[in-house]
């Protein structure tokens, strides 16, 4: 079997043992989910520019191939805010265009990418998901938020604005105040109150939709200068390769990227956040299943998908217990395509600027923001670089320079590590900092000094030239390093290392070793510098190296603390 192949473990997690009430509940789960998802997927596609029947399609086929591939139980998979987003952006070029061109790069968008996670997920590349920390995250999707509210103003004021960036968007809006048309901001304003107002009733946006459709109707809105979604093609889209040269294909591959990792991590997320216990979300399986879905996804006409945490939340808590709940959505929005599209002419686009406007308000989150504050300031950096450069740059700049941010504030964490002078609490072997325990006792003469990184090129200079500090400052004649926390060292650390153990014996100092972790004695064994020191300057535990160093304890080779362990 091929890597790239399908895996039937995905499909076998959940089909063994299920049951006739496991369907009954499925059933009622996916209903639920249908009444957000119907009408959010129009307005999601619409705010990738494409016609709101795009987003009914690209609630077809994806669902499916989840059900069959999937790790999750519970997530479920659609169009969402950010791919959204993320999709204008990408096709901001083609905006002014013909539109089956603009269509077709969608689909061709999410085949792409779709591509770029099934070779990810074949791969066994999941780890990436790491390189995304929280912080930027958090400010990527707050300002991906604020950028998605911002390009739904023309909508709701009835005006024609730029979406592409905000500073053009604010430039435009302030130039076209006057022309703002009343009737749309009282439509959309009273579609937000309205889906505010009914808080937590999940059919709030199909209901809002639903009397919105006939109004439209009923009082010829579109006679009254309100934009209607107009003329909505029934049936089901039949599967076809999208029409797109390779230059424009090529084109797209640096954004069909970005839109890969980032509905991964969006869908990944929500899979773990609605996981029960015993249950696992496998990120190289859930890579290859996004990928086949959002491969089908632009075969029927659809866009970029993704597992959004708002209609996986609402599919848990409906009680959803495979991804046959998805499956029953996806039923549901073909029967609205087949039965009910054309009635959709008349809904006012403002509703489902509404419903978006809405939709994403959540992902502002400053409680976050506060509680980095109050626990970890210094990644609030981060989070701002990303925030500030998302509004101002776009998203794909924006997510790059967040996490240059990121992995550069670590570089610089680990070049300047913690260290702890140790001292020895009363009446006991246990060492601890001596600035968190005022009462921990110090040895005259012998300095004792934890690390709490592994030692390599950027930071062994410092942490050399900290012991240095110490010892300079205790007047000391023995240094004890504990260990404990270097779980790592280069040759360039090891040579550094060397030079001060000259320099110590230059100066009539001894080095004293404690709780060196086994593959770090592996190397300092190969390395000769074990034998360099001494066997018997290494010890277990920090007591019995103060012992040694202080003169309590004889100096006796111990051939079990030059020894690796597990």
């Amino acid at each position: 079997m091929s890597s790239l192949e399908p895996k039937p473990r995905a499909l076998l997690r959940w089909i063994v043992g299920y049951g006739r009430a496991d369907f009954a509940a499925d059933l009622l789960a996916g209903a639920t989910t249908a009444v957000l998802l119907v009408p959010q997927a129009m307005a999601y596609a619409m705010l990738a520019g494409l016609p709101p029947i795009a987003g009914l399609y690209a609630a077809l086929a994806p669902p499916l191939i989840y059900a069959v591939l999937g790790t999750s139980r519970r997530l479920a998979v659609g169009p969402v805010a950010l791919d959204s987003l993320l999709t204008a952006a990408a096709l901001a070029p083609l905006a002014n265009g013909d539109v089956a061109t603009y269509v077709a790069a969608a689909s061709a968008l999410a085949i792409l990418a779709g591509a770029f996670q099934a070779v990810t997920g074949a791969l066994r590349l999941g780890f990436v998901v790491n390189f995304l920390s929280l912080p930027v995250l958090r400010g990527f999707t707050s300002a991906a938020a604020i950028l998605i509210i911002a390009s739904q103003l023309g909508p709701l004021l009835g005006l024609k604005l730029p979406s592409s960036a905000l500073w053009p968007l604010l430039v435009a809006l302030a130039e076209q105040l006057r022309a703002v048309h009343g009737p749309t901001v009282a439509l959309g304003v009273g579609a937000v109150l309205a889906l505010v107002g009914l808080g937590k009733f999940r059919g709030k946006a199909l209901l809002v939709v639903v009397l919105a459709t006939v109004a439209g109707y009923a009082f010829a809105l579109d006679a009254r200068g309100l934009a209607l979604l107009g003329p909505v093609p029934s049936g089901l889209p039949a599967p076809t390769w999208p029409a797109v040269d390779r230059e424009l294909l090529l084109g797209l591959a640096p954004a069909a990227g970005l839109i890969a990792l980032i509905s991964f991590m969006e869908a990944f997320s929500s899979g773990l956040a609605v996981a029960r216990r015993g249950e696992v979300v496998e990120p190289d399986q859930e890579l290859l299943a996004l990928g086949f879905a959002n491969m089908a996804a632009g075969l029927v006409r659809g866009y970029p998908i993704a597992g959004g945490l708002s209609r996986t939340a609402v599919n848990a808590q409906a009680g959803a217990r495979s991804p046959l709940a998805g499956v029953v959505s996806a039923a549901l929005v073909a029967l609205t395509l087949v039965l009910f599209a054309p009635l959709l002419a008349t809904l006012p686009r403002a509703v489902l600027s509404a419903i978006i406007v809405v939709a994403v308000a959540r992902l502002v989150d400053v409680a976050f923001v506060r509680e980095l504050r109050r626990t970890r300031p210094r990644e609030l950096v981060p989070l701002a670089i990303t925030f500030a450069t998302t509004l101002a740059l776009g998203v794909g700049l924006g997510l790059a320079f967040g996490v240059g941010a990121s992995l550069l504030l670590f570089v610089l964490r680990t070049t300047r590590p913690h260290t702890a002078v140790l001292g020895r609490l009363p009446g006991t072997q246990v060492y601890r900092n001596v600035l968190r325990f005022p009462d921990a006792e110090t040895v005259p003469g012998v300095v004792i000094i934890r690390l709490d990184a592994p030692l390599y090129f950027a930071n062994a200079t410092y942490l050399i030239d900290e012991i240095r500090r110490r010892i300079a400052a205790e007047k000391a004649r023995a240094v004890v390093v504990d260990a404990g926390g270097v779980h790592d060292i280069d040759v360039s650390a090891l040579a550094n290392l060397r030079d001060f153990l000259g320099e110590l014996r230059r100066h009539g100092i001894e080095l004293y070793v404690a709780d060196l972790k086994g593959p770090v004695r592996d190397v300092l064994a190969r390395s000769g510098f074990t034998a360099e020191l001494g066997p018997d300057r290494f010890s277990f535990t920090a007591h019995e190296a103060v012992q040694r160093a202080s003169g309590d304890q004889a100096p006796t080779p111990d051939a079990r603390a030059t020894q690796a362990w597990p």
